[in-house]
């Protein structure tokens, strides 16, 4: 049977026209960001359907992040006077935003398909993920066929992490979203304004008193209430921003700025949505307000327009869904056709800790979500299994943005197509057709607590997937998922397995005390899929010291040097053109000692969980990880974790790991090695672990370089330049080195790191890690070249660095070996770091040290010839209260 479409009951989106110069102040056309749909609702009986809020429509997580995040740099332009979405910036959002709407049209599957039988739609091979190359001796896996979706995500990804290096802190702004549908929205908002956010709800938890309220006249469910934790949650003379995910006229927002603006007004207001349908007279309502009140309200929007809504609308509409309509099933006998399997089964995960929006959260760079989204989705992982082809994140109502960022994770670590969307309390018509938005539903009983007390619920779209993942609202009493008409029973009347995430309610003050992973675009420059840093943001930290006090507290006082910060070297022109000849001089060699230690890692363990040792390590990490889905198509974790000397490698962080990976799979990495002072480290702090908490980790490191002689996962022992190691957070994702610091870093938490945004515009993170990608095809030959050469005892560890440097300290005096620092990277960072005494070079004129003997002429250090090195340099820190004299001998 074929429906008729919405056109033809004269139904339509028009974007506004252009302005006179040709631009559009809402870059987006409405067709790629919302669809027409009918509901069961005699106030209104269209529906505006996202194609990118992930509510309604099963949606690419890291899509609908974008869409948020891209909302919230517009306001930012607004606040700032900035201009982040530059025409680049626009057409990519575009191009994203209408394939993302392309998928959904028709996209969303009928209610016949069955996830046994379905299979992905094949895509075009990405230059980031070209078929896997065989390796010569090696098992291959056989070449993955491309994740519907991959593309989107990648694209979205990309331009998620270029719009976070715009971001600047507004700490004056509070944001609010608007129940049930902008949660997520004004989240992402808030994170890209670094601002304070809540949430409007419609929830009524047991003696709550409501600071404001607010009703929505064309809602199914009118009624808002504003519940802060705090008493001085409304800013007085800041600034107020409004996030829904349409403005159909706008009187909500306009009745919302007045009632707020009684209790506390605002220097500026802002309204900010996806799509903006106001006519001529409601802008002018909205301008009015804003002479009314005497601050400006501005009105932003990704896309603008009007909805052509024909005469007699809600008669036709009602005939057809009288007609046409399929009415949503449940778990009641007789409710769901009959499939094909048995009842999918329910497994049940325990989440990690989690506060909830609603209350408030302060403004702090990395605000949002407060749980552990990173182990979520390991643990999820592992119970939907690998054959998991489809898979559905599922929200409930008003929780949105936590399920949304679980579902970009765990598309970040497997290989299926994973989606997210939530359920509503719409009511919706499903019209199985695909000039439709809405083509299947189930319908479940309430299992919150609200002010318009129990009822139906609805979730669209979810038949066709393997599994459905369920992120109640945290603290949901699980018994109230159960039952012939809970949620649980429908959704398994459509998917073969149901795993419901578990996470206990916590205040936000025990929430801080739990250790969360970081990713970007929120924390540093890579992009989330390449890393995720087991470190705790420490922005608002003042440990920068100067280098002298620092060397002189190290040396003289005994403190650890990652207590503070070194204050960050800022390259000079000069010196970035050093690096930059390096690396084209480097790149191949590089990518070939990737590849050989890659391959060493996967011989062993091909599932192997890469943990860098931040930030050094970070870089190769990333590399590794690329080289292994790359030429053998496998995706593997990759994390980075803090190691100190004389501390070891965080504790917190193993049990993390411990938790969520398997122990076995892990493999510790790092750029090089210089005497072996940190491989030493890595295994007595893992023997001591393995003594107090049971779980032995191996110790092996895995380095590009290992001229120490102290490892047997390395792609060369020769001592040569790491371009990387030329760089600070410039070439480390804009992060600081770790910090190891009881005031900021107390027992159970992660040791932390500091973001260098304010360096973005210097930032070759990720051009150096593309840069060396580029050449692992062509390297291919000489990596299975060198493996098949090699022969054991090429790889024996002999630590013959750490004899090196005991001969220089005797010849020179020094009795503390910390205070040698042989190799080109640990020469690199004596001189960018510490208090460099001399700096001794094999050849002054090898290309592999120019920077080295640049950055040493630049600090007035001498450098000194000495042909017999092992090393190509070896970098002394001067010797604070030593019995040395200048000349270098002892006295």
């Amino acid at each position: 049977m074929v429906l008729p479409a919405p056109a033809d009951l004269g139904l339509a989106v028009v974007d506004a026209p252009a302005s006179e110069d040709g631009t559009a102040d809402a870059p987006v056309a409405l067709s790629a960001l919302v669809r027409l749909a009918l509901r069961r609702n005699p106030k209104r009986a269209h529906l505006l359907v996202s194609t990118v809020l992930a509510k309604h429509v099963p949606t690419v997580p890291a899509v609908a992040l974008l869409a948020g995040e891209a909302l919230g740099a517009r306001v930012a332009d607004v606040l700032d006077g900035g201009a982040r979405l530059d025409a680049d910036a626009v057409d990519r959002l575009v191009a994203v935003l209408r394939l993302q709407a392309l998928t959904a049209v028709g996209g969303t599957g009928p209610t016949t398909s069955s996830p046994t039988t379905s299979s992905p739609t094949p895509s075009s091979p990405t230059p980031s993920s070209p078929s896997p190359t065989p390796t010569a001796g090696h098992a291959t896996a056989p070449a993955a066929a491309p994740v519907p979706g991959d593309d989107l995500h990648r694209a979205a990804t990309g331009l998620r992490t270029d719009l976070a290096a715009g971001r600047a802190d507004h700490p004056d702004a509070l944001v609010l979203g608007f129940a049930e549908t902008a949660t997520a929205l004004g989240a992402m908002v808030a994170e890209a304004l670094g601002a304070a956010y809540l949430h409007s709800t419609r929830h009524d938890p047991p003696g709550a008193t409501p600071a404001a309220g607010f009703d929505e006249a064309h809602s199914h469910a009118t009624a808002h209430r504003l519940l802060p934790a705090s008493p001085d949650w409304l800013p007085v003379d800041g600034t107020v921003v409004l996030v829904d995910d349409e403005l159909s006229t706008g009187a909500t927002a306009r009745a919302t700025i007045r009632e707020l603006h009684a209790i506390a007004p605002q220097r500026q207001w802002v309204i900010a949505a996806l799509v903006d349908l106001r006519s001529a007279e409601d802008v002018a309502a909205t301008e009015a307000l804003a002479l009314e009140l005497g601050a400006p309200v501005a009105v932003v929007a990704l896309g603008r327009g009007r909805a052509v809504l024909p005469a007699g609308l809600p008669e036709s509409a009602a005939d057809l869904i009288a007609t046409s309509a399929t009415e949503p099933t449940d778990g009641r006998p007789g409710s769901a056709p009959p499939r094909a399997s048995r009842p999918g089964v329910v497994t049940r995960v325990a989440g990690a800790p989690t506060s909830v929006d609603r209350t408030g959260t302060p403004a702090r760079r990395v605000r949002l979500p407060r749980t552990d989204l990173e182990g979520t989705a390991a643990d999820v992982l592992a119970a939907i299994g690998s054959d998991a082809r489809r898979v559905l994140v599922l929200g409930t109502e008003e929780h949105m943005h936590t399920p949304l960022l679980v579902a970009d994770a765990l598309r970040r670590r497997s290989a299926a197509d994973v989606r997210s969307s939530t359920t509503t309390r719409s009511p919706v018509a499903v019209l199985d057709d695909p000039t439709w938005p809405i083509r299947s539903g189930i319908r479940h009983r309430s299992h919150d607590t609200t002010v318009d007390g129990p009822g139906d619920r609805f979730a669209y779209n979810v038949r066709g997937f393997d599994a459905v993942v369920v992120l109640p609202e945290p603290g949901t009493d699980q018994t109230l998922l159960d039952g012939a008409d809970g949620l649980l029973a429908a959704l398994a009347t459509v998917t073969p397995r149901v795993v419901v995430v578990d996470a206990p309610l916590v205040d936000g003050a025990d929430q801080e005390r739990q250790p969360r992973p970081l990713t970007g675009p929120s924390f540093g420059s890579y992009e989330p899929d390449d890393v995720t840093w087991l470190l705790q943001d420490l922005a608002d930290a003042a440990l920068e010291a100067d280098t002298s006090d620092r060397e002189r507290a190290i040396q003289l006082e005994g403190a650890n040097y990652a207590e503070s910060l070194p204050v960050e070297y800022v390259p000079s022109e000069a010196y970035e053109a050093l690096y930059r000849e390096a690396l084209d001089r480097s790149a191949r060699r590089i990518a070939e000692a990737v590849g050989v230690v890659t391959e060493l890692v996967l011989r062993d363990r091909p599932d192997a969980v890469l943990v860098s040792l931040a930030r050094a390590g970070t870089p190769v990490g990333i590399l590794m990880r690329r080289w292994a889905e790359q030429h053998h198509g496998r995706k593997l974790a990759h994390l980075t974790a803090s190691i100190v000397r004389g501390v070891g490698i965080d504790e917190t962080a193993l049990r993390w790991l411990a938790a969520h990976h398997d122990p076995a799979q892990v493999v510790f990495v790092d750029g090089w090695t210089g005497k072996g002072a940190i491989t030493r480290e890595l295994t007595d702090a893992l023997d001591r672990f393995a003594a107090t908490d049971g779980v032995r980790f191996g110790d092996e490191l895995a380095v590009l370089a290992d001229p120490a002689g102290c490892t047997p996962l390395h792609g060369t022992r020769d001592d040569y330049l790491v371009p990387s190691a030329c760089l600070n957070s410039t070439v480390s994702g804009l992060v600081s080195r770790t910090v190891f610091n009881r005031r900021w870093t107390p027992d159970g938490t992660f040791h932390g790191a500091k973001q260098y945004r304010h360096l973005g515009a210097r930032d070759h993170s990720r051009s150096f890690v593309a840069t060396i990608a580029e050449h692992f095809a062509a390297v291919r030959p000489a990596v299975d070249a060198v493996l098949a050469a090699t022969e054991p005892a090429d790889r024996v560890v002999d630590w013959r660095g750490m004899r090196t440097v005991e001969a220089i300290g005797a010849e020179y005096g020094i009795d503390d070996l910390h205070l040698v620092k042989p190799g080109v990277g640990e020469t690199t960072r004596v001189l960018l770091r510490r208090v460099p005494w001399q700096v001794l070079v094999r050849d002054p004129d090898d290309v592999d040290i120019a920077h080295v003997v640049a950055l040493a002429r630049e600090r007035g250090v001498p450098v000194v010839t000495r042909p017999d090195l092992s090393y190509s340099c070896v970098g002394l820190i001067h010797p604070l209260g030593s019995r040395v004299s200048p000349d270098g001998a002892a006295s």
